[in-house]
């Protein structure tokens, strides 16, 4: 495959922002453009350092975004909120 036909086909991929809860209970966001693969890799400890030795961890929310510009604004967007913020979009009202 040529750099511009790999370019084109991870362009056409679906981008998600996601949150994921640890065993204490903290609120984890993220992007990722494969989210099933990306949720294996937190699980195993492949993923982010701070889910690592937070287990079990459950994907709690996640919600298809237009590009990955759109998926980074969003993350920052969601990190700068209070956990009860959090926890209005987990329980779908935000």
């Amino acid at each position: 495959m040529t750099d511009a036909a790999l370019k084109q086909s991870e362009s056409q991929k679906d981008w998600y922002v996601y949150l994921i809860r640890t065993r204490t209970n903290t609120l984890y966001c993220g992007i990722t453009n494969d989210l099933e693969r990306r949720f294996e890799q937190h699980q195993t400890g492949k993923g982010a350092k701070y889910l690592r030795g937070k287990g079990p961890l459950s994907l709690e929310w996640a919600q298809v975004v237009a590009d990955k510009s759109t998926a980074l604004k969003e993350e920052i967007r969601i990190k700068k909120l209070t956990k009860l913020q959090k926890e209005v979009i987990v329980s779908g009202g935000g």
